[in-house]
């Protein structure tokens, strides 16, 4: 699936020790210790692969062995912190790891590009911060990395198990932060990928009733783009009245729900029309879309669909906005991220006319985990949301090719 240079290779099984959870920030700190010294030594044999860089052509094997061997040092210690594995890493860097990358040998690399490759890498590294709280990640509690170590600690300790979303949204942020390290450190000329599924393998069995589908060939009127705020205050507008009248929907939809079992129909149907209509705003004025939406959540070019009101727990019901706290948190944490994209996006698009297939496609990754979390607020089902890349999502277009083969676990990254 995968013909980018910096592969991540996933073999974990997601089984946790709580005694190893319990202690997890004691256990890592000798890494954090040896993490900082070989960061020193690091830098400075970057500095010196720069210059070797720009006059050979390409990085020696000596310096892109090194460098890659932090880099994937960087990982597995970011991925045992933040519970994306069990297993105790080696100090060494080694291959074999649970959350491992694959690093292409020294490839022909453009000169001009080495040259400014701090400044090209601006704009992953402002994203890559956004993921994972910090640079590396190994050292920073917030961002999205952040969020799935927090709400994985008191998960695992709960069931012995990491979550599979939480897991490869996890997976996702240290890879995409992998990638943007190995650029930086030319051990690639390739830019970094920001879209999810191309770096970790959607799940095939993440089926889920909200669907997202996304029918975009990503050009953009730069018109449009240019006063997209603007533009979209009418909608802001109707989107705060309708927000008014479907707050009072959500609580009836939650009494009726907990008393009878399901979502009556025409609640059930008003709320989806709310939940598709959001969905459509933030398309808009996040560039994940170009067309100016309508006004009654009809269909648009980044939609949701969402399965017919069934049966629900009458518990998970009860219980719903507790529940929720944790996908909250996450979208939260997703949104940071994604302010980042639309504010990138807009500069892109505004010079280029078309937005960059991984931003958009992060942007529509995170306005469908949205829909999810909505519905499942909203009382319009009882499935959880799944945080990490879907293999269940209705996707009509998502890139200008072919949507990527879904994979087992320990397939590699696009």
């Amino acid at each position: 699936m995968s013909d980018y240079p910096i592969r991540v290779v996933v073999t974990d099984d997601r089984k946790r020790m709580r005694l190893a959870v319990l202690f997890r920030l004691i256990l890592v700190l000798p890494h954090l210790v040896v993490l900082f010294f070989w960061a020193i030594v690091a830098f400075a044999i970057a500095v010196v692969n720069w210059v070797a860089t720009l006059i050979m052509g390409r990085s020696p094997g000596a310096l892109h062995g090194f460098l890659a061997r932090f880099v994937r040092y960087v990982t597995h210690v970011s991925s045992y912190f933040f519970l994306l594995s069990n297993e105790y890493p080696l100090f060494s860097g080694s291959a074999g790891y649970a959350v491992d990358l694959d690093i292409d040998p020294p490839a022909s690399q453009r000169r001009w590009t080495v040259l400014v490759r701090g400044i090209l890498a601006l704009p992953a590294l402002a994203i890559s911060s956004a993921l994972t709280g910090g640079s590396g990640g190994s050292s920073n509690s917030g961002g999205v990395l952040g969020a799935v170590g927090f709400l994985g600690w008191f998960a695992c300790l709960a069931r012995a198990e990491m979550p599979r979303g939480m897991r490869d949204l996890g997976v996702y942020s240290v890879g995409y932060t992998a990638q943007t390290w190995s650029y930086l450190f030319l051990l690639t000329d390739r830019y970094p990928n920001s879209d999810p599924s191309r770096i970790v393998s959607p799940n095939p069995s993440s089926a889920h009733p909200v669907r997202l589908s996304v029918d975009d060939d990503r050009r953009r009127s730069r018109l449009t783009v240019f006063f997209r705020f603007l533009l979209a205050i009418p909608h802001f507008i109707w989107l705060y009245l309708w927000g008014i009248v479907a707050l009072v929907a959500v609580l009836i939809n939650w009494i009726v729900t907990l008393v009878g079992g399901r979502s009556p129909d025409g609640l059930h149907s008003f709320l989806v029309k709310y939940v598709r209509y959001q969905t459509h705003v933030s398309a808009y004025v996040m560039l994940v879309a170009n067309r100016f939406p309508g006004f009654a959540g009809e269909p648009y070019d980044v939609d949701v669909d969402v399965g017919p009101s069934e049966p629900q727990n009458r518990w998970i019901t009860g219980f719903r906005i507790i529940l929720a706290i944790p996908t909250v948190i996450i979208l939260g944490a997703l949104y940071g991220a994604v302010a980042l994209v639309a504010l990138l996006g807009w500069f892109v698009s505004l010079i280029g006319g078309e937005m960059p297939e991984g931003l958009r496609n992060l942007g529509a990754y995170t306005l469908h985990y949205a829909a999810q979390v909505n519905a499942y607020f909203y009382v319009l089902t009882d499935a959880y949301p799944y945080s990490g890349p879907s293999g269940g999502a209705a996707r009509a277009s998502l890139g200008d090719g072919p949507a990527p083969e879904l994979g087992t676990e320990a397939t590699s990254s696009a």
